[in-house]
C-alpha cells in the first residue's frame, strides 16, 4: 500500500498483532495529523478507506479459515454438542463449570471453528436453547488436534 506494510509484517511477526492493526495505528496517526493540516473531512474519508483495507489485508494474509474458539454454556448441552458434531462435522470438548452466583455445577462446551462457520453454529445453538450463553474469541493460531472438518453425514 504506502511501504508501512513491511513495518507492520516485521511487528506482527514479533508482537503476534494483526497486520492490518498495526497499518491501521500506523495510518490514523498519520491521518490525525494530516487532518489538522488539510482538514478533517479529509483525514476523515482516508481513515474509512484505510480501515477497509486493513481488513481485507487480514483476510488475504490469515486466510477466511482463520480459527475462533467457541465456549457455551448450555443445560442442553448434550444435545447441543451432538448437534455440533453432526451439523457441522466439528468435535466438541465439554468442560466442568460452577455457576459463579447460581453455584450450580454444569458443563461447558468448547469449540474450535472457522469464521464462515460461526453463523451457522450461533443458529444450531439457539435452535435448540436461545437462553444459551455463547462466548466467541478470536484464536491467533491453532496447533495440534486434528482441525480437518468430519464428514456430515
Amino acid at each position: 500500500m504506502d511501504g508501512t506494510e513491511i513495518v507492520a509484517i516485521l511487528i506482527s511477526k514479533k508482537f503476534r498483532i494483526p497486520v492490518g492493526q498495526i497499518i491501521m495505528f500506523i495510518n490514523v496517526f498519520i491521518f490525525v495529523v494530516a487532518g489538522f493540516v488539510f482538514g478533517p473531512d479529509s483525514a476523515m474519508y482516508s481513515i474509512f478507506t484505510y480501515y477497509i483495507a486493513a481488513k481485507v489485508m487480514d483476510i488475504v494474509v490469515e486466510g477466511l479459515d482463520e480459527s475462533k474458539s467457541v465456549t457455551i454454556i448450555s443445560s442442553e448441552y448434550e444435545e447441543i454438542s451432538e448437534a455440533i458434531n453432526d451439523r457441522l462435522g466439528r468435535s466438541t470438548t465439554l468442560l466442568y463449570g460452577r455457576g459463579g452466583y447460581s453455584k450450580e455445577e454444569t458443563q461447558m462446551i468448547y469449540c474450535v471453528v472457522t469464521r464462515l462457520e460461526v453463523s451457522k453454529l450461533k443458529t444450531v445453538v439457539q435452535e435448540i436453547d436461545k437462553n444459551a450463553f455463547i462466548s466467541i474469541q478470536n484464536v491467533a493460531d491453532v496447533l495440534g488436534g486434528n482441525l480437518a472438518k468430519k464428514s456430515i453425514h
